[in-house]
Order: C-alpha cells, then sequence, then structure tokens
C-alpha cells in the first residue's frame, strides 16, 4: 500500500531508535503516514550514514539493537504510523567488521563466503589499498606489526588502526615460534586447517589465549617478532591478500567497488543463495508486520537490477511499498516492467525547476555568467571531458578490466581480432562518454527496443570523436554490449555487458554531479541530482508536463524536495530560482562586489591571475544568497562567523570536488588557502560596506524565495506523487552540501511550535516570516487534507487550469479529482516582480485581472479555501482569491 506521506529521517549522531519512537507523535500530529528510515543494518564501526553495511543480518547496536528498533515500531505503529527502510543491496564494508569479508581475508577463495563479492579471482590477490605509501616503504618504517584479538583466537597484521585477519597458515607460523608450548602444540592442527574444520581450533585457542598470562606473553612475543621485517614480508606474501598503496586502487583493484570507494565492495545479489543470505533480516521484519515499505540503494549498480526486482517483488508480500533510487535524466522513463511504485523522486526536483524558473532570465543569465567569467560556458564539452577524466583516472582498473574482457572476445574472432587493446579503450572511452543516461538494461533475455534505440545513438555519437581512429571498434563493441555474438561466446559477453552497464552510472554520476556541477554555475540551483543544469525551457507548461508523466508512469513514486545527497537545501534552491527573473540586477551587483573586494583577492608566487578565479566567485556569492539565514543581520558577527564557517566546509568541497585546481587525493593548499581567505574576508564583520549592500540586495531575493518555497511545498503535497519530507525541512531549509545538510534537527523547536500553530493567524505567520512557522503550518495543513481525502490524491486525475490575464505567466494551476471529489491549486510563479514591498506575499492589486478558468464540470461547485478558510463560487480572480495567503488549494466536495 503506497503510504499518503512520507519523513525521512538520518539515524546516527545522535539519533537513536528511542528518541525515533519518543518523536512518533509529533509525526502523527504533522500529518505523514510513514517513518522513512537512513540504513539501520549494521554499518562499520564509527559510520555516520548506515550506506557501508558490515552485517545484514543485525540491527546497529549503537542505534538501540533489535530490541531497541522492535520499541520503535511499536511506537509508530501506536500512532498509526508505518516504517519504510532503506536497504543497500548492491555493496558492503569491505573491512574486517564484515564477518562475510573477514572470512575472505582470512580463506580467500575457499571462503564460504567467496561468491559473495563481485572479485576477480584470476587477477593478483585480493588487494586491500589502504598504506599511506607504497609496501616497501611502509614495511621498512616499520609501520606494520602483528597483533592479537584473544577474544576472537585471531592473529592479525596491524597497520595503524586497521587490523587484518591472518589465515591459518600464517596464524600457525607466528604460534610456532611463541615460546608458549601450549600454543605451539595449536600450530600444527591449524596449519593444515580448512574452513570447515577451523571452528574447534578456533575454539582451542581461544580457550588457551583465556588464560591472561598467555594472552600477554603471546602479544609480548607477537611484539618482537614484529621487529623481524623479513618474516612480516614472508606472512605477508603468504596471505590471500596484499596490502597496497592506497593510490594503486586507481588501476589495480580487483573488486567491483561503489563508484570509487574502495571501503565499499560490489555484492552479488544476483545469486540466489546471496540474496537469500543479503535479505534474511529484512524479510523476517517485513513479515513480522515491523517494515512497510523498502527503499532500494542505487540499483543501477547491479547486475540484473529486472531480475532482482522480481525476486524481490517474489518475496514481499504485495502491499510492501517498493522505491528504487534511480536518477531519471531528462526524457527517460523508468522501465515499465520494473515492479517498483517508482523512484525516490529526484525528476521531482527538476519538474519544479522548470515550473519555478524564468526561462527568457535563463538565458539572460547565461550570458551575465559567460561575460563575468570571460569565457563561454559550453555544459556539453564540460561534461564529457569531466566523463573522460573520471574514466582515465578515477575508474582506470574499471577501464582495465573492460578493455581485457573486449580483447579476449575480439580475438574468438577472425573479423575482429585485429582489433587491439589500445583501439578497443579508445572505443570504449567514447562510448561511456557518449552516454546520455546511468546505463542500459540488457540482461540473459537480451536487449529492449529502448535499449536498442539507447545504443544506437551512443555509438553513432561515440564514432564523431576524433580519438575513434576505427570506427568499426565502436560498432564490434556495440555488437557486443546488445548480445549480438555467437552461442557459444554469449555467457562471456553477457559478463562484459553487465560490468560496461555497471561502470556507466558511476562515470555519469562523478562526473555531472560530483564534478561538473562543481566547474559550471550558471545557477546553482539546477546543479542538482537529477537536475539539468542547462535548462531552457522553463514556465507552468513545463510543470504540466512533467507532471502528466508522472501521473502515467509512477503516480506512487516519491516527491521530493531535499535529501541526504542534495547539493543544497529546498528553501536555497527555491530562493535562487529568483534569480532568474532579475538576472540584469544580479549581473550588475556582481559586478559591483567583485570590485568592493578586489582587495580581498590574492595571487599566488609564479602566478599572475588572483584568486579566486571568476567560476569561483560567482559560486560564492550565489551560495551565500543562497544560505544566507533569514534572521541575518550584517552586524551580527557571531551569525557571520556562524555562516562562514558552513561556507567555509562547503567552498572546500566544492573546490575538491571540481578536479581543477585541487582535489581530494592532491589537495593544493596554497590555493585553497587564497580562495578560503577570500571567502573569509567576505563575512568579515569589519567589511560592512559589501555586507550592507549585499544584505539590501538580497532582500527581496529572501521574500522571493519565501513565496516560491510555500509553492514548492504546495505542488509538492498536491501533485501526483507520494510527498516527502526530509528531516528538518518543515522549517527553512538554507543547508548546503553533506555533511551541512545532516546537521541535527532542532526537534524541540518543532514539536512545540506545531502544538498552536493551527490557532495562529495567516498574517501574523506572514509577519514573522523569518522564523519558519509560516512553512510549516502550510505542510500541516495541506497534510490534514491528505489524510481526509487519501484516494483524491493518490487515485485523482491530474488537469492543467488554462489562466488568463496579465499575469497569466506567474500562475501554476491545476485540478485533482475522484468521483464527487474536487481540488484545485493555485499557486504563484516568478513572483519577484509581484512581491509586496515588506512581505512575502502578493498584493491583491498585483493579480490585475488575472484568473483561472474552470472546466465546465466544475463551474458550478462551491469552493472553500483549506488554507485561509475562505469560500465562494464561480470565476477565480486572483485578486479576490489569494488576498489572505499567495497561494490556494480549493476543496469543492
Amino acid at each position: 500500500m503506497s503510504p499518503r506521506a512520507t519523513y525521512r529521517l538520518q539515524f546516527r549522531e545522535g539519533m537513536t531508535f528511542a528518541r525515533a519512537a519518543a518523536l512518533a507523535p509529533y509525526w502523527r500530529q504533522l500529518g505523514i503516514s510513514h517513518l522513512y528510515a537512513s540504513p539501520v543494518f549494521t554499518a562499520a564501526e564509527g559510520s555516520t550514514h548506515g550506506y557501508d553495511v558490515a552485517d545484514f543480518n543485525s540491527l546497529e547496536p549503537a542505534l538501540g539493537g533489535e530490541a531497541g528498533f522492535r520499541d520503535m515500531a511499536r511506537a509508530l505503529q501506536r500512532e498509526g504510523l508505518g516504517l519504510i527502510l532503506d536497504f543497500v543491496p548492491n555493496h558492503m564494508s569491505a573491512t574486517p567488521e564484515n564477518g562475510w569479508w573477514r572470512s575472505l581475508l582470512e580463506w580467500g577463495e575457499a571462503s564460504p563466503t567467496a561468491d559473495h563479492f563481485d572479485i576477480d579471482w584470476t587477477a593478483d590477490k585480493l588487494l586491500q589499498p589502504i598504506l599511506g605509501a607504497p609496501y616497501a616503504e611502509v614495511l621498512e618504517a616499520g609501520e606494520l606489526s602483528f597483533d592479537l584479538d584473544a577474544g576472537a583466537g585471531r592473529l592479525l597484521l596491524r597497520y595503524f588502526e586497521t587490523a587484518l585477519p591472518l589465515n591459518p597458515a600464517g596464524t600457525a607460523q607466528l604460534l610456532a615460534r611463541s615460546g608458549d608450548p601450549a600454543l605451539e602444540r595449536l600450530a600444527g592442527p591449524l596449519a593444515g586447517a580448512t574452513p570447515e574444520t577451523q571452528d574447534p581450533l578456533r575454539e582451542a585457542l581461544r580457550g588457551v589465549l583465556a588464560e591472561a598470562a598467555t594472552a600477554d606473553g603471546l602479544r609480548a612475543a607477537l611484539a618482537e617478532l614484529s621487529r623481524d621485517q623479513a618474516l612480516i614480508h614472508e606472512v605477508h606474501e603468504a596471505q590471500a591478500w596484499r596490502l597496497a598503496y592506497w593510490r594503486a586502487a586507481r588501476d589495480s583493484l580487483t573488486y567491483r567497488r561503489f563508484f570509487e570507494i574502495t571501503g565499499l565492495v560490489g555484492v552479488r545479489v544476483e545469486e540466489p543463495a546471496v540474496f537469500d543470505a543479503v535479505h534474511a533480516l529484512l524479510f523476517r521484519l517485513v513479515e513480522e508486520g515491523l517494515v512497510q515499505g523498502v527503499r532500494l540503494d542505487h540499483i543501477d549498480g547491479l547486475a540484473d537490477p529486472r531480475g532482482y526486482l522480481a525476486r524481490l517483488a517474489d518475496a514481499l508480500p504485495e502491499d510492501c511499498y517498493l522505491i528504487v533510487e534511480k536518477i531519471l535524466e531528462a526524457g527517460e522513463r523508468l522501465p515499465p516492467e520494473w515492479p517498483v511504485a517508482g523512484t525516490t523522486g529526484y525528476e521531482f526536483i527538476a519538474a519544479l525547476a522548470a515550473g519555478l524558473c524564468d526561462g527568457a532570465g535563463l538565458a539572460e543569465l547565461g550570458s551575465a555568467y559567460e561575460a563575468f567569467i570571460g569565457r563561454p560556458a559550453d555544459l556539453e564539452a564540460a561534461v564529457e571531458a569531466a566523463k573522460l577524466q573520471i574514466l582515465t583516472e578515477n575508474l582506470a582498473s574499471e577501464l582495465g578490466t573492460l578493455v581485457a574482457q573486449a580483447s579476449d572476445l575480439a580475438q574468438r574472432q577472425i573479423a575482429t581480432r585485429d582489433f587491439g587493446p589500445d583501439s578497443l579503450r579508445r572505443a570504449l572511452t567514447a562510448l561511456m562518454a557518449a552516454f546520455p543516461v546511468y546505463r542500459s538494461y540488457v540482461d540473459a533475455e537480451g536487449a529492449s527496443d529502448a535499449d536498442r534505440r539507447l545504443l544506437a545513438e551512443v555509438a553513432e555519437r561515440a564514432k564523431l570523436r576524433p580519438d575513434v581512429e576505427e570506427p568499426r571498434t565502436v560498432d564490434f563493441l556495440a555488437s557486443l554490449l546488445l548480445l549480438e555474438v555467437p552461442e557459444e561466446d554469449r555467457e562471456d559477453t553477457l559478463r562484459f555487458v553487465t560490468r560496461f552497464q555497471q561502470t556507466t552510472g558511476p562515470i555519469m554520476a562523478k562526473a555531472l554531479e560530483d564534478t561538473v556541477f562543481y566547474r559550471e554555475h550558471r545557477l546553482i540551483a539546477l546543479n542538482e541530482v537529477g537536475g539539468e543544469a542547462d535548462l531552457v525551457e522553463a514556465s507552468a507548461e513545463a510543470f504540466h508536463e512533467a507532471m502528466a508523466r508522472r501521473q502515467a508512469t509512477q503516480p506512487s513514486g516519491l516527491s521530493t524536495t531535499a535529501t541526504h545527497d542534495t547539493k543544497r537545501g529546498e528553501d536555497a534552491r527555491a530562493r535562487l530560482y529568483a534569480l532568474s527573473e532579475a538576472p540584469g540586477l544580479w549581473a550588475e551587483a556582481l559586478s559591483r562586489w567583485s570590485m568592493m573586494n578586489a582587495g580581498l583577492r590574492s595571487q599566488l608566487e609564479g602566478e599572475s591571475e588572483a584568486l579566486p578565479e571568476r567560476e569561483t566567485e560567482w559560486l560564492l556569492y550565489q551560495t551565500l544568497l543562497g544560505a544566507w539565514p533569514a534572521g541575518l543581520e550584517p552586524d551580527d558577527p557571531e551569525g557571520l562567523e556562524t555562516l562562514a564557517t558552513r561556507v567555509s566546509a562547503f567552498l572546500e568541497k566544492a573546490l575538491r570536488e571540481a578536479k581543477l585546481r585541487t582535489r581530494w587525493t592532491a589537495p593544493d593548499e596554497p590555493y585553497e588557502a587564497a580562495v578560503q581567505a577570500f571567502a573569509k574576508g567576505l563575512l568579515d564583520p569589519g567589511n560592512r560596506i559589501f555586507l550592507k549592500d549585499f544584505t539590501a540586495t538580497a532582500e527581496p531575493f529572501l521574500r522571493a524565495g519565501v513565496v516560491n518555497s510555500l509553492t514548492q511545498s504546495l505542488l509538492k503535497l498536491t501533485a501526483p506523487g507520494v510527498p516527502d519530507l526530509y528531516q528538518g525541512t518543515e522549517s527553512w531549509d538554507l543547508s548546503l552540501v553533506d555533511p551541512d545538510n545532516r546537521r541535527p534537527v532542532e526537534f524541540d523547536l518543532l514539536t512545540g511550535r506545531l502544538e498552536g500553530l493551527a490557532a495562529q493567524p495567516w498574517e501574523a505567520l506572514l509577519a514573522d516570516w523569518r522564523g519558519g512557522a509560516i512553512k510549516q503550518r502550510l505542510l500541516a495543513t495541506v497534510l490534514a487534507v491528505r489524510r481526509d481525502r487519501p484516494a483524491l490524491f493518490s487515485e485523482g486525475d491530474y488537469r492543467p487550469l488554462e489562466v488568463s490575464g496579465a499575469r497569466a505567466d506567474h500562475v501554476i494551476a491545476f485540478a485533482r479529482g475522484l468521483g464527487e471529489q474536487a481540488a484545485l491549486v493555485v499557486a504563484p510563479r516568478c513572483p519577484l516582480a509581484l512581491l509586496d514591498r515588506q512581505l512575502p506575499t502578493i498584493p491583491a492589486e498585483a493579480w490585475g485581472d488575472t484568473a483561472v478558468a474552470l472546466p465546465r464540470d466544475l463551474q458550478d461547485r462551491a469552493w472553500s479555501d483549506a488554507l485561509s478558510g475562505e469560500s465562494g463560487k464561480g470565476e477565480l480572480l486572483l485578486g479576490e482569491r489569494l488576498r489572505t495567503l499567495p497561494l490556494a488549494l480549493l476543496l469543492g466536495d
């Protein structure tokens, strides 16, 4: 059964099962139907997010364990709330805390869990790229040592905080040199142990080590043996794994990872036994009625998404709500054969951007941006360049694997055996750079018509690249990707296709979202997951078209406006949309501020250009506008310092993710210091002239942002889809990118404020708009309407309404209808030019003759505004209907 509305809660960092249980009454009062939890399965020690799962079959002890989870689920149920869990089937933590991974480290390919992970066992040993320097240097520096986990009966090789288990042979070798007869007697049996015979031997070792003196004596012996570098090397070389410099992961990794994170190893959930082992606890929680829905993380990382989803749907009850994290690029559709309710809703953010921005203003803002930075902005070229950089640098090992697989397949046919590795590498690189979406979905059953069209388009684009000297290599690879091969090669080809499809997604994500979105800054509100940074068509019609598609393809998918992955808060984006209404004003202001702050710029030795670059300066002013707290005054040193600290953390991430002058793997500290000094200087209380000018210029954008935020909230709650509220966004969400968007939520403030909110006049809430209570009141009011009329919004039709008059372009209006129930939604867009001089509202006279025309079947109804309480019948003249608030939700039951 689909939720009515969800509330996303980030567990960890202070949020536990017990604390969530205590908040259940608040969420019920707010009007949501389901708590939507971040991952709660046991994760790597110290995890701040839970996506690094260490044990699928236990719940995080630090959150309260299974007992605490059950208490929370019962507390939710007492308030009539369901629970949706965020589940991570694609990867696990590659640390010894993960029992499956630890077994693999001990036994290698002989481990009972060897088939749980996506590992190339034909390659070198299992690479462990955790060293801060090359292995030989680490060994010579004495940074490797033997250690003991007496309670587990394991000997370890330690590198600072990381301790990897030794195999039985290595353990036996060290026990034989311990000098303790009892331990020496165990060395022989351990040397010949197998996974099947290890348990009694390990138990025996634990028993001997239970004597504190024996354990202490062994630790002393291991410390002495650790001085012998030759012995350490000998034991190391006998393991199934090999320690390596962390940079070696770039081109030598022997397992599939999540994106470029070597600490997250790919899980083979396509194997039935692995699928069962991964989902055992989840299925039990669902079966017991503790969990009513599942969100699947990174579905595009799986080998066979369709097959996985079919198996999962068969295992879950029919009424279990199932959604996938899937980034839909412009024009892309969710595969219709997937048995899911929809996506996590990033495409809804893109639809809002298209509905709330001014199309003509975006073009003018783009021209102003190019004039300011002194070069044309070519987003397509920037994305292609970033993809090539990511593929050849960050994901070089993945590319190498694909080249090797393609070369092997090429050698099997006379027509293709002349295609060498270099030609195939060029062709593969060109194909991946040309992909306009995350991936294709070719599986054992072959390619769908949609995949055939996609791959044909991609192949033609790839052939146009100048570095593809032999177009026939592209044709060959395209035939592989379509499984158009001899039957005897089909199985090996499918492995190649699978790995190719698992690689294009990370390339797109890392190149677009985590690189280009930090390089190109025309309007940073558009630089969002699933967004269109080069958006051109922006209008009410664009929003209606997106909602019609949503109603047809995923009416029960989530409609989100903020997540833990979004680049900035939902209300920061709403505020920044207003820049598209006044690009000339913003360009003039930037020119003025740039001159004011010229003294803050600095020049590094040997360089001719002062820092920051013009692109970064443009980014900084927009960042300040989006993140500026509504009540912050230019003479508030404490508030300015708090904002400066947040901007500094954002700036470090933005500069390094851009990968131009500095990056995470090679920080350029002098460069970063120069840019950070500029940013800090902007917000220095002594920079009074700029701060006063900035706040005065920003003021109307702040008020326009409030109107956009209210519109955004109303649309989310009434358009097709299941509205999702991210934690804390009941009030203004002006957050920056992670981890700023995971700051603790002031639940005490929110719960206390909600109690008497319904009794407060809207006029008073508008007057006190900086506090954010008006948004919380709007959400609670409309969620109550959804609670009373669930079918109207989950099943009702969606009809755009015609708007006429002088301000018709400033309105989004639509009707929802089901049987005798109907609702009309009227909301402003592009409000900047219409604003009241003091408040975030639109005076009645500003609407002039603007009116919403009703379809014939709705004309005779009496309509009551669920927000203002006013009622009426007949023509919807906005100057009359929007006197109390700038938007309306009219009910005509």
